[in-house]
Protein backbone atom coordinates (compact mmCIF):
# COMPACT_ATOMS: atom_id res chain seq x y z
CA UNK A 1 0.00 0.00 0.00
CA UNK A 2 1.16 3.59 -0.98
CA UNK A 3 -0.29 6.72 0.20
CA UNK A 4 -0.45 9.66 -2.51
CA UNK A 5 0.13 12.98 -0.79
CA UNK A 6 -1.75 15.79 -1.76
CA UNK A 7 0.04 18.57 -3.86
CA UNK A 8 0.51 22.38 -2.67
CA UNK A 9 -1.62 24.86 -4.14
CA UNK A 10 0.02 27.20 -6.85
CA UNK A 11 -0.99 30.67 -7.56
CA UNK A 12 -1.83 29.44 -10.52
CA UNK A 13 -4.48 27.22 -9.23
CA UNK A 14 -6.33 29.61 -6.93
CA UNK A 15 -9.87 30.48 -7.71
CA UNK A 16 -10.36 34.30 -8.76
CA UNK A 17 -12.36 36.35 -7.06
CA UNK A 18 -15.48 36.79 -9.43
CA UNK A 19 -15.23 33.00 -9.76
CA UNK A 20 -15.01 32.33 -6.50
CA UNK A 21 -18.24 34.91 -5.61
CA UNK A 22 -20.04 32.85 -8.32
CA UNK A 23 -19.62 29.48 -6.19
CA UNK A 24 -20.53 31.24 -2.73
CA UNK A 25 -23.81 32.80 -4.33
CA UNK A 26 -24.71 29.34 -5.52
CA UNK A 27 -23.93 27.98 -1.75
CA UNK A 28 -25.69 30.37 0.02
CA UNK A 29 -28.62 29.56 -2.14
CA UNK A 30 -28.04 25.96 -1.14
CA UNK A 31 -27.44 26.01 2.81
CA UNK A 32 -30.73 28.64 3.16
CA UNK A 33 -32.73 26.14 1.13
CA UNK A 34 -31.15 22.91 3.41
CA UNK A 35 -31.48 24.99 6.30
CA UNK A 36 -35.13 25.13 5.46
CA UNK A 37 -35.08 21.63 5.56
CA UNK A 38 -33.32 21.24 8.82
CA UNK A 39 -29.98 19.79 6.59
CA UNK A 40 -27.18 21.27 9.03
CA UNK A 41 -24.96 18.45 7.61
CA UNK A 42 -23.31 20.63 4.30
CA UNK A 43 -22.46 23.15 6.62
CA UNK A 44 -18.60 22.40 6.49
CA UNK A 45 -15.84 24.46 4.77
CA UNK A 46 -16.08 25.95 1.69
CA UNK A 47 -13.87 23.70 -0.45
CA UNK A 48 -11.65 26.16 -3.04
CA UNK A 49 -10.69 24.68 -6.96
CA UNK A 50 -9.93 26.43 -9.64
CA UNK A 51 -10.58 25.95 -13.20
CA UNK A 52 -10.32 21.72 -13.39
CA UNK A 53 -7.93 21.12 -10.43
CA UNK A 54 -8.93 19.67 -7.29
CA UNK A 55 -7.39 20.09 -4.01
CA UNK A 56 -7.17 16.58 -2.05
CA UNK A 57 -6.07 15.14 0.95
CA UNK A 58 -3.81 11.98 1.62
CA UNK A 59 -5.38 8.49 1.15
CA UNK A 60 -4.14 5.31 2.44
CA UNK A 61 -6.80 3.84 0.14
CA UNK A 62 -4.33 3.30 -3.22
CA UNK A 63 -2.21 0.17 -4.85
CA UNK A 64 1.12 0.46 -5.78
CA UNK A 65 1.07 -0.51 -8.87
CA UNK A 66 1.94 1.60 -12.17
CA UNK A 67 -1.12 3.99 -13.08
CA UNK A 68 -2.62 4.41 -16.33
CA UNK A 69 -1.63 7.24 -18.40
CA UNK A 70 -4.16 10.28 -18.15
CA UNK A 71 -4.37 9.83 -21.92
CA UNK A 72 -4.99 6.43 -22.00
CA UNK A 73 -7.52 6.77 -19.33
CA UNK A 74 -9.48 9.18 -20.80
CA UNK A 75 -9.53 8.06 -24.27
CA UNK A 76 -10.52 4.12 -23.90
CA UNK A 77 -13.73 4.72 -22.43
CA UNK A 78 -17.01 2.40 -22.54
CA UNK A 79 -19.74 5.11 -22.15
CA UNK A 80 -22.63 4.08 -24.60
CA UNK A 81 -24.35 7.07 -24.27
CA UNK A 82 -22.12 9.16 -26.10
CA UNK A 83 -20.98 5.91 -28.49
CA UNK A 84 -20.51 2.07 -28.46
CA UNK A 85 -16.93 2.17 -29.66
CA UNK A 86 -13.94 3.20 -26.98
CA UNK A 87 -12.99 6.41 -28.97
CA UNK A 88 -16.51 7.77 -29.21
CA UNK A 89 -16.83 9.47 -25.71
CA UNK A 90 -13.87 11.43 -25.67
CA UNK A 91 -15.09 12.53 -29.31
CA UNK A 92 -18.63 13.21 -28.46
CA UNK A 93 -19.09 13.75 -24.73
CA UNK A 94 -18.10 17.35 -25.07
CA UNK A 95 -21.63 17.69 -25.34
CA UNK A 96 -22.84 17.20 -21.84
CA UNK A 97 -23.54 19.94 -19.69
CA UNK A 98 -21.88 19.18 -16.38
CA UNK A 99 -23.37 22.95 -14.88
CA UNK A 100 -25.79 23.63 -13.15
CA UNK A 101 -26.25 19.42 -11.67
CA UNK A 102 -28.36 17.85 -9.02
CA UNK A 103 -28.55 14.75 -7.26
CA UNK A 104 -32.13 13.73 -6.29
CA UNK A 105 -32.07 11.48 -3.28
CA UNK A 106 -35.25 9.61 -3.59
CA UNK A 107 -37.51 6.49 -2.41
CA UNK A 108 -36.58 5.13 1.27
CA UNK A 109 -34.82 8.17 3.12
CA UNK A 110 -36.03 10.34 5.94
CA UNK A 111 -36.43 13.28 3.42
CA UNK A 112 -36.24 13.07 -0.36
CA UNK A 113 -34.50 16.01 -1.56
CA UNK A 114 -32.07 17.53 -4.25
CA UNK A 115 -28.51 18.29 -3.52
CA UNK A 116 -26.05 20.43 -5.74
CA UNK A 117 -23.20 18.56 -7.21
CA UNK A 118 -20.44 21.43 -5.96
CA UNK A 119 -22.10 21.18 -2.88
CA UNK A 120 -21.18 17.70 -2.76
CA UNK A 121 -18.03 18.59 -3.31
CA UNK A 122 -17.78 20.60 -0.30
CA UNK A 123 -19.36 18.33 1.86
CA UNK A 124 -16.27 16.00 2.77
CA UNK A 125 -12.37 16.19 2.34
CA UNK A 126 -11.49 15.23 -1.65
CA UNK A 127 -9.29 12.18 -1.42
CA UNK A 128 -7.29 10.76 -3.85
CA UNK A 129 -7.38 7.05 -4.39
CA UNK A 130 -5.66 4.93 -6.69
CA UNK A 131 -7.95 1.71 -7.15
CA UNK A 132 -7.48 -0.98 -9.76
CA UNK A 133 -10.22 -0.98 -12.67
CA UNK A 134 -11.02 -4.15 -13.83
CA UNK A 135 -13.60 -4.15 -17.53
CA UNK A 136 -15.86 -7.08 -17.63
CA UNK A 137 -14.29 -7.23 -21.83
CA UNK A 138 -11.11 -8.58 -19.87
CA UNK A 139 -8.85 -4.86 -19.66
CA UNK A 140 -7.77 -3.41 -16.68
CA UNK A 141 -6.39 0.21 -15.58
CA UNK A 142 -4.99 1.66 -12.57
CA UNK A 143 -6.54 4.95 -11.92
CA UNK A 144 -6.16 7.88 -9.39
CA UNK A 145 -9.64 8.37 -8.60
CA UNK A 146 -10.69 11.89 -6.55
CA UNK A 147 -13.55 11.72 -4.05
CA UNK A 148 -14.73 10.20 -0.68
CA UNK A 149 -16.79 7.20 0.53
CA UNK A 150 -20.10 6.59 -0.88
CA UNK A 151 -21.20 6.11 2.66
CA UNK A 152 -20.98 9.62 4.09
CA UNK A 153 -23.63 10.75 1.40
CA UNK A 154 -25.74 7.41 2.44
CA UNK A 155 -25.33 8.75 6.12
CA UNK A 156 -26.50 12.23 5.16
CA UNK A 157 -29.26 10.92 3.40
CA UNK A 158 -30.64 8.96 6.39
CA UNK A 159 -32.50 5.56 4.30
CA UNK A 160 -35.08 4.24 6.25
CA UNK A 161 -34.48 0.49 7.52
CA UNK A 162 -36.60 -1.21 5.00
CA UNK A 163 -34.34 0.40 2.34
CA UNK A 164 -31.77 -2.65 1.16
CA UNK A 165 -30.63 -1.78 -1.74
CA UNK A 166 -28.81 1.51 -3.33
CA UNK A 167 -29.89 2.35 -7.20
CA UNK A 168 -28.38 4.97 -9.48
CA UNK A 169 -29.56 6.77 -12.27
CA UNK A 170 -27.75 8.39 -14.98
CA UNK A 171 -28.18 11.32 -17.08
CA UNK A 172 -30.26 11.30 -20.12
CA UNK A 173 -30.84 13.85 -22.77
CA UNK A 174 -31.12 12.80 -26.00
CA UNK A 175 -30.11 15.90 -27.45
CA UNK A 176 -26.60 16.32 -25.27
CA UNK A 177 -26.01 12.28 -26.46
CA UNK A 178 -26.89 12.33 -30.12
CA UNK A 179 -24.67 9.33 -30.29
CA UNK A 180 -27.62 7.41 -27.57
CA UNK A 181 -27.41 3.85 -28.96
CA UNK A 182 -30.83 1.92 -29.74
CA UNK A 183 -31.62 -1.48 -28.20
CA UNK A 184 -31.34 -0.65 -24.21
CA UNK A 185 -33.59 0.27 -21.80
CA UNK A 186 -32.51 4.15 -20.93
CA UNK A 187 -31.73 5.74 -18.71
CA UNK A 188 -28.64 4.06 -17.22
CA UNK A 189 -29.09 2.59 -13.97
CA UNK A 190 -26.68 0.17 -12.15
CA UNK A 191 -27.80 -1.00 -8.63
CA UNK A 192 -25.96 -2.10 -4.95
CA UNK A 193 -26.87 -3.93 -2.16
CA UNK A 194 -26.90 -1.40 1.25
CA UNK A 195 -23.90 -3.15 2.45
CA UNK A 196 -21.72 -2.95 -0.35
CA UNK A 197 -22.61 1.06 -1.15
CA UNK A 198 -21.46 1.66 2.78
CA UNK A 199 -18.42 -0.41 2.58
CA UNK A 200 -15.55 2.39 3.08
CA UNK A 201 -14.20 1.38 -0.65
CA UNK A 202 -17.57 2.29 -2.52
CA UNK A 203 -16.16 5.97 -3.92
CA UNK A 204 -18.28 9.20 -4.56
CA UNK A 205 -16.13 10.29 -7.40
CA UNK A 206 -15.62 13.76 -8.50
CA UNK A 207 -12.20 13.54 -10.08
CA UNK A 208 -9.43 11.59 -11.51
CA UNK A 209 -5.78 12.39 -11.80
CA UNK A 210 -6.09 15.24 -9.37
CA UNK A 211 -8.86 16.79 -11.85
CA UNK A 212 -12.35 17.01 -11.80
CA UNK A 213 -13.50 14.22 -14.20
CA UNK A 214 -13.88 14.75 -18.14
CA UNK A 215 -16.81 13.70 -19.52
CA UNK A 216 -16.35 10.47 -21.31
CA UNK A 217 -15.16 8.93 -17.84
CA UNK A 218 -18.92 10.32 -16.01
CA UNK A 219 -17.93 14.19 -14.97
CA UNK A 220 -19.93 15.38 -13.03
CA UNK A 221 -20.30 12.78 -10.18
CA UNK A 222 -20.12 8.51 -10.28
CA UNK A 223 -19.36 6.20 -8.47
CA UNK A 224 -16.60 3.36 -8.29
CA UNK A 225 -16.42 0.16 -6.98
CA UNK A 226 -13.13 -1.42 -7.38
CA UNK A 227 -13.94 -4.89 -6.69
CA UNK A 228 -16.58 -5.17 -9.47
CA UNK A 229 -16.96 -5.46 -13.10
CA UNK A 230 -16.38 -1.70 -14.56
CA UNK A 231 -20.10 -1.39 -15.34
CA UNK A 232 -21.28 -1.10 -11.88
CA UNK A 233 -19.36 1.99 -11.35
CA UNK A 234 -22.46 4.75 -12.78
CA UNK A 235 -20.92 7.59 -14.49
CA UNK A 236 -22.86 11.12 -14.82
CA UNK A 237 -25.72 10.57 -11.73
CA UNK A 238 -28.51 12.50 -11.47
CA UNK A 239 -30.62 10.29 -8.78
CA UNK A 240 -29.54 7.72 -5.76
CA UNK A 241 -32.56 6.02 -5.47
CA UNK A 242 -33.41 4.13 -2.27
CA UNK A 243 -35.07 0.54 -2.31
CA UNK A 244 -35.93 -2.58 -0.61
CA UNK A 245 -35.93 -4.65 -3.59
CA UNK A 246 -33.14 -5.82 -5.82
CA UNK A 247 -33.78 -2.91 -8.37
CA UNK A 248 -33.34 -3.14 -12.20
CA UNK A 249 -30.04 -2.70 -13.70
CA UNK A 250 -29.25 -1.97 -17.61
CA UNK A 251 -26.85 -4.24 -18.26
CA UNK A 252 -28.50 -7.10 -16.14
CA UNK A 253 -31.64 -6.49 -17.61
CA UNK A 254 -30.30 -6.61 -21.19
CA UNK A 255 -28.42 -9.86 -20.63
CA UNK A 256 -28.90 -11.27 -17.34
CA UNK A 257 -26.96 -14.59 -19.00
CA UNK A 258 -23.69 -12.40 -19.39
CA UNK A 259 -23.91 -9.66 -16.92
CA UNK A 260 -24.95 -10.77 -13.33
CA UNK A 261 -26.80 -8.19 -10.53
CA UNK A 262 -23.42 -8.80 -8.38
CA UNK A 263 -20.31 -8.88 -10.99
CA UNK A 264 -17.49 -9.43 -8.75
CA UNK A 265 -14.71 -9.98 -10.27
CA UNK A 266 -13.54 -13.52 -10.06
CA UNK A 267 -11.60 -15.59 -12.02
CA UNK A 268 -13.18 -18.34 -11.81
CA UNK A 269 -16.80 -17.11 -13.23
CA UNK A 270 -15.85 -16.74 -17.41
CA UNK A 271 -17.97 -14.40 -19.09
CA UNK A 272 -19.68 -16.67 -22.02
CA UNK A 273 -17.44 -15.74 -24.67
CA UNK A 274 -14.30 -15.39 -22.79
CA UNK A 275 -12.36 -16.10 -19.79
CA UNK A 276 -12.04 -14.25 -17.28
CA UNK A 277 -8.83 -15.86 -15.86
CA UNK A 278 -6.51 -12.94 -17.49
CA UNK A 279 -6.89 -9.50 -17.82
CA UNK A 280 -4.76 -7.11 -20.48
CA UNK A 281 -3.38 -4.28 -18.25
CA UNK A 282 -2.85 -1.00 -19.99
CA UNK A 283 -0.47 1.12 -18.52
CA UNK A 284 2.73 2.45 -19.84
CA UNK A 285 3.94 0.08 -21.96
CA UNK A 286 3.57 0.61 -25.57
CA UNK A 287 0.92 -2.37 -25.76
CA UNK A 288 -1.07 -3.69 -23.00
CA UNK A 289 0.06 -6.95 -21.51
CA UNK A 290 -1.49 -10.14 -19.80
CA UNK A 291 -1.95 -10.66 -15.99
CA UNK A 292 -3.57 -13.16 -14.09
CA UNK A 293 -7.41 -11.76 -12.58
CA UNK A 294 -7.47 -11.54 -8.48
CA UNK A 295 -10.39 -12.41 -6.64
CA UNK A 296 -12.35 -9.00 -6.14
CA UNK A 297 -9.90 -7.68 -8.38
CA UNK A 298 -7.44 -7.64 -5.30
CA UNK A 299 -9.76 -6.07 -2.93
CA UNK A 300 -11.13 -9.60 -0.80
CA UNK A 301 -8.96 -8.50 2.42
CA UNK A 302 -12.13 -5.72 2.54
CA UNK A 303 -14.89 -7.15 0.45
CA UNK A 304 -14.73 -11.01 1.13
CA UNK A 305 -16.62 -10.96 4.40
CA UNK A 306 -19.81 -9.56 2.33
CA UNK A 307 -20.63 -12.76 0.52
CA UNK A 308 -19.84 -15.22 3.48
CA UNK A 309 -22.13 -18.02 2.53
CA UNK A 310 -22.96 -17.02 -1.15
CA UNK A 311 -22.42 -19.17 -4.53
CA UNK A 312 -20.85 -16.85 -6.26
CA UNK A 313 -21.28 -18.42 -9.83
CA UNK A 314 -24.61 -18.94 -8.94
CA UNK A 315 -24.66 -14.87 -7.72
CA UNK A 316 -22.35 -13.64 -10.42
Amino acid sequence: MIVRRGSEIKSSEITSKDAFLRYAQTRRGFLAGAAALGVSAFVGGTRMFADDKLKTVPSAYAVNETETPLKKATTFNNFYEFGTDKGDPSQNAHTLHTRPWTIELTGLVKKPQTVGVDDLMAYRPIENRVYRHRCVEAWSMVIPWDGYSLAELINFAQPLPSAKYVQFISKLDRKQMPELPGGFDWPYSEGLRMDEAMNPLTLLCFGCYGETLPNQNGAPVRVVIPWKYGFKSAKSIVKINFTDKQPKTLWNESNSGEYGFYSNVNPQVNHPRWSQGHERRIDTSLLPHTIPTLMFNGYGDQVASMYNGMDLKKNY
